[in-house]
């Protein structure tokens, strides 16, 4: 695609999904340690490390190493001391290299519709997330205009819920993330109300 087309189909995508409000639904707080899972250019990884006053960490995890390296360059420019890069294929386990339960909150946005064994990243997600913590899941509601998934990889609302269910995550929020995007925030079954 070439930077110019990656800058516009991020600016795209940013317009639609509004990683700055989405961010103030997730509940972080100064201190917490984050992963956002298929992180690409970083705006959530961003937004977070912002919304945490450059305390706790932030994971910006991808498979795409120069999308991985701009991200550093920029969270270095901004001065974001609390923001880690790390390449890995999340449908292999373990590959997030983070330790068992150690993360407050995982962030999947507009990642499920592009794996290939999504049971494989949400088995991921629940092996880091801490037992108290929380999955959050954004994705397209539909295809825009040729902008995101074609209208066959579409990850319906209700396909996401049940993927997260049949693993052992249970629904606790919903939210409006945008005119194209659902939200759906999760926990481990066992430390759900």
């Amino acid at each position: 695609m070439g930077d110019m087309g990656d800058a516009l189909a991020h600016t795209r995508s940013s317009a639609f999904a509004h990683p700055r409000k989405n961010v103030s639904m997730l509940g972080i707080v100064s201190g917490m340690r984050v992963a956002d899972f298929g992180s690409g250019s970083g705006a959530y990884a961003l937004s977070i490390a912002e919304e945490m006053n450059d305390s706790g960490r932030v994971y910006a995890i991808d498979i795409q190493k120069d999308l991985l390296r701009r991200l550093a360059n920029e969270s270095a420019r901004l001065g974001r001391t609390n923001l880690d890069v790390i390449w890995a294929d999340l449908e292999v386990p373990r590959a997030s290299k983070l330790a068992e339960h150690s993360i407050d909150v995982v962030l999947m946005s507009n990642m499920l519709f592009q794996v290939h064994d999504k049971k494989r990243v949400i088995r991921e997600a629940l092996r880091v997330v801490k037992t108290n913590g929380r999955i959050a899941v954004i994705d397209w509601t539909d295809s825009f205009g040729g902008m995101g998934p074609t209208k066959d990889d579409i990850l319906s609302r209700d396909a996401a819920l049940a993927l997260l269910q049949e693993e052992g995550a249970a629904l606790v929020q919903e939210f409006s993330a945008g005119a194209h995007h659902y939200g759906l925030i999760f926990m481990p079954e066992q430390h759900t109300v």
